[in-house]
């Protein structure tokens, strides 16, 4: 199965929320409440057809959406 592409809201090492995609090294964008990066985040992930992960301040993932081919669509 390949892998996903995943956009990811986390943690800010700087403080703040930021909006982030897997195999990059900069942010998409950086905000200060988690409510605000994760609107920025799903509007991207929508648009590009992505995951969207969502972290909590620990770094484990709370939520994961998915906005592109899911492998396990629902039936029906």
């Amino acid at each position: 199965m390949p892998k996903r592409d995943t956009h990811r809201v986390m943690p800010h090492k700087d403080g703040g929320w930021q909006v982030k995609r897997d195999g990059t090294s900069k942010a998409s964008d950086k905000t200060s409440t988690k409510a605000e990066a994760e609107k920025i985040g799903r509007g991207i992930s929508k648009n590009q057809g992505t995951e969207l992960q969502i972290h909590g301040k620990d770094m484990k993932i709370q939520r994961s959406d998915s906005h592109g081919n899911d492998p396990y669509p629902p039936k029906g």
